[in-house]
C-alpha cells in the first residue's frame, strides 16, 4: 500500500478538486470514507467542540491521539489542522515530525498568534507579522522526513487586514515554502478572484453556520474557480450535536427514544459494518470459538 503522503501527493497533480469533510473521531472517519470521500481533514473546531473545550486549548497531544485513532481506522489520506503550530519555529518543527509519525498526511498552520484566543471563535483573529510567520512554514518544510509530507499555510489577514493582505501574505507563505495555502476571503466575489492570484494550490473552507458571513460555495463553484481543495468545518459536529440533543430531550420526556425499531436495527447493522465486526467474529470463529 502507498503511504498516504505519496497519495495526497498524487491528489494535488491530479486533475480535480479534493472534498474532504471534517472528521473529528474514528467512526466519523470511517463513515466519510465508506461513502466515497478520498481524503479527510481533522479540524480544530470539531475536535475542540467533541472534546467539550474551545479549540485554542487543545494541546499538541491531544491533536496527536486524535490523529493516530483516525489514521489506524482508515485507509485515505488525513490533513490535521495545526493551529499555530504550538508555538515558535522549535514547537513547529516537533509538531510536524510528531504528526507525521502519527501518520497524517499533511497539516496546515495559520498566522494567528500562540498562544491562540478563544476570542477567535467571535471573529476576533490576531494574526502574527508575515515575516514571523514565513520562518514557521520555512522550517517546517526544513522538519518534515517525508518529502511527501504536505504543509499547509493559512491565513486570516483578509479579515483583520483587507483582500490584498492575505493575497501578499499567501505568496510570501508559497515563496518560504508552503505547498498549499488555506484562504478565508470575506465575500464571493474575493473568494472566486484568490485563485487567480495566488501561486499555489487554494484550499477553500465552507463552514456552515458561521456568524461571518464568510460565503458558502458549491463545490462545482469552487472546481470552475481554480481552487484544489475545499473542507467543510463543522457540519458533522452540528449535526451529531442536534441529533443527540432531539433523542435524549425526547428520552428525558417520554422515556422513549421514538427510533423505529427496523430502522435502529438497520443502522446498528450498518455501524457494525463500518467498524469491521464481521471480520472480528471470522477471526474468533477460527481461534478461540474453534475451541470452546
Amino acid at each position: 500500500m502507498k503511504a498516504m503522503t505519496t497519495v495526497f501527493r498524487e491528489m494535488l497533480a491530479n486533475p480535480g478538486i479534493i472534498h474532504a469533510p471534517i472528521a473529528h473521531d474514528p467512526l466519523t472517519a470511517k463513515i466519510a470514507q465508506r461513502v466515497g470521500f478520498r481524503c479527510l481533514d481533522l479540524g480544530g473546531y470539531a475536535l475542540g467542540a467533541s472534546s467539550c473545550i474551545p479549540e485554542p486549548l487543545l494541546s499538541l497531544e491531544e491533536v496527536l491521539i486524535a490523529t493516530r485513532r483516525i489514521t489506524a481506522a482508515v485507509e485515505i489520506p488525513l490533513m490535521v489542522d495545526g493551529g499555530a503550530g504550538f508555538g515558535d519555529p522549535t514547537h513547529v518543527i516537533r509538531a510536524v515530525r510528531e504528526l507525521e509519525r502519527a501518520g497524517a498526511a499533511a497539516v496546515h498552520i495559520e498566522d494567528q498568534v500562540y498562544p491562540k484566543r478563544i476570542h477567535y471563535h467571535k471573529g476576533i483573529e490576531h494574526v502574527i507579522s508575515a515575516e514571523e510567520m514565513c520562518e514557521k512554514i520555512q522550517y517546517a518544510a526544513r522538519a518534515r522526513r517525508d518529502s511527501d509530507f504536505v504543509i499547509a499555510a493559512r491565513t486570516d489577514a483578509m479579515r483583520t487586514h483587507d483582500y490584498a493582505e492575505g493575497i501578499r501574505r499567501a505568496n510570501l507563505y508559497v515563496e518560504a515554502g508552503a505547498d498549499m495555502v488555506m484562504i478565508f476571503p470575506n465575500t464571493v466575489e474575493e473568494a472566486l478572484q484568490a485563485p487567480s492570484e495566488v501561486q499555489a494550490p487554494l484550499i477553500y473552507v465552507n463552514s456552515e453556520g458561521n456568524r461571518l458571513k464568510r460565503p458558502i460555495l458549491t463545490i462545482q463553484e469552487l472546481e470552475g474557480a481554480g481552487y484544489k481543495m475545499v473542507n467543510d468545518a463543522i457540519s458533522a459536529i452540528s449535526v451529531m450535536y442536534d441529533s443527540i440533543h432531539e433523542l435524549f430531550s425526547r428520552m428525558k420526556e417520554t422515556g422513549r427514544t421514538g427510533m423505529d425499531q427496523a430502522a435502529a436495527i438497520r443502522t446498528r447493522k450498518d455501524i457494525e459494518d463500518t467498524i469491521g465486526l464481521d471480520e472480528y467474529y471470522r477471526i474468533e470463529a477460527e481461534t478461540v470459538e474453534a475451541r470452546s
